[in-house]
């Protein structure tokens, strides 16, 4: 693998799109250490050493802690897009310019940034309110609040600059990479503070099971259900087309990390709603919600297999496929085309979403039952969210540059 990595920086193009994807990441890692003026980090990193809010900081690389100008990172940007994917499937306008290819899809990712400008807006406000509210000695005047408002707002705006950048003159995709390092960079105080809490071990138990799930999310990423499909051979003209046999590739985890990042948000938005009521009944009801209790893993566990159906079914149309094998003269064998076929593949992808839904919840909950075992604070940093993502994006940007180095008839890194 390494004498495929330097074949890589041998061809002038790759190596120009590499290194301006690493520099694009140095330049996300510096904002994240730039604070904004105003609050004492000290006292916030304090702060932010409790549960609920150091699982928020994880997203950000410890940019949230540090109240840096890129303290939100990429999740206004990340949840925007989400939004705007499902709204394609529930408004007839979005659905329409989906279909129109790139001018479509150009102005889909207009009104996604216009909903990350507000996203982040909103989120920003909430943020500063929040930390004046909590940080004592803080007594912030209405142009402080503005000042850090627009600050906090114009870094998330710049990092999805970035993003765009990666993907549009880098390797892979921007906002996933830079999701990933943002994870990544918390390994090295992930392992000292372990070191110091823990036995050598407990770590060296840590570890091992990072790797055992980061090895059978590969194995459930890359399981699919293929579809056997025919083509009738047809003649058109003196020539004869079709007879190719084909298949459809069924994916048993077809919504990849979404779900988890769906139920995190919904059962996220109690607890930060409830840390502006401190004491009293809410701070009870913020402790029953909080990461890691029996209620919250059990709500987190069952929402992961809803939102793994539902985001399934909602970019999976079995009947569109049914159509287009029927318009081209396909026909899956044993089959009736039409609407038989349809029903075929939508019982077919209901069953097999059911292990890939099982798992996504197991991978969610099992680092915070981990950590309540261990008291590591290895599971709490590396939760199934962030292994998932570390490896999904690993994969997806290996499949990437394999891509550019088949394309120049190189062996590429996967044999």
């Amino acid at each position: 693998m390494l004498g495929d990595a330097s074949q890589a920086l041998k061809i002038p193009d790759l190596r120009k799109r590499i290194l301006f994807t690493l520099a694009m990441i140095a330049a996300f890692r510096f904002g994240s250490h730039v604070p904004v003026p105003g609050v004492d980090v000290g006292q916030l990193q304090e702060l932010f050493k409790s549960g609920f809010l150091g699982f928020l900081d994880i997203f950000s690389g410890g940019a949230l802690s540090n109240f840096a100008i890129f303290a939100l990172g990429i999740m206004p940007y990340i949840t925007a897009s989400i939004i705007m994917s499902l709204l394609v499937y529930v408004v007839p306008k979005l659905e329409e310019w989906q279909k129109e290819g790139e001018t479509g899809q150009k102005k889909i990712n207009q009104y996604t940034r216009y909903g990350t400008l507000g996203l982040s807006f909103f989120q920003s406000i909430a943020l500063v309110v929040f930390l004046d509210r909590t940080l004592t000695g803080v007594n912030l005047s209405l142009s402080q609040t503005a000042l850090m408002v627009i600050t906090i707002t114009t870094g998330t705006m710049v990092v999805m600059w970035i993003g765009e950048l990666i993907t549009q003159f880098g390797i892979g995709n921007g906002m996933s990479l830079l999701m990933f390092v943002s994870i990544v960079s918390r390994f090295p105080i992930v392992i000292a503070q372990s070191l110091e809490i823990s036995t050598s071990l407990m770590l060296i138990l840590s570890v091992a099971v990072l790797l055992i799930t980061a090895i059978a999310i590969v194995i459930v990423d890359s399981a699919q259900r293929r579809i056997p499909v025919q083509y009738a051979k047809r003649m058109v003209g003196r020539k004869m087309y079709g007879g190719a046999s084909t298949y459809i590739p069924l994916k048993i985890n077809q919504a990849g990390v979404i779900p988890i990042i769906f139920a995190s948000s919904l059962l996220l938005f109690p607890g930060t709603f409830l840390q502006f009521f401190p004491g009293g009944f809410a701070q009870s009801l913020s402790g029953w919600v909080s990461p890691g209790s029996a209620i919250y893993l059990s709500l987190y566990g069952g929402l992961t297999i809803f939102f793994t159906y539902f985001y399934t079914a909602v970019t999976v149309n079995p009947i569109k496929y049914s159509d287009q094998m029927r318009k081209y003269g396909g026909f899956i064998p044993g089959v009736r085309p039409g609407r038989p076929t349809a029903e075929f593949l939508d019982r077919v992808l209901t069953r097999i979403t059911l292990p890939g839904a099982v798992f996504l919840a197991i991978i969610a909950i099992t680092p915070s039952i981990m950590l309540s075992w261990t008291r590591v604070p290895f599971f709490a940093e590396f939760g199934g969210t962030s292994i998932l993502i570390m490896v999904g994006v690993a994969l997806e940007t290996m499949r990437q540059i394999e891509a550019q180095l088949l394309m120049r008839h190189y062996e590429g890194f996967l044999k």
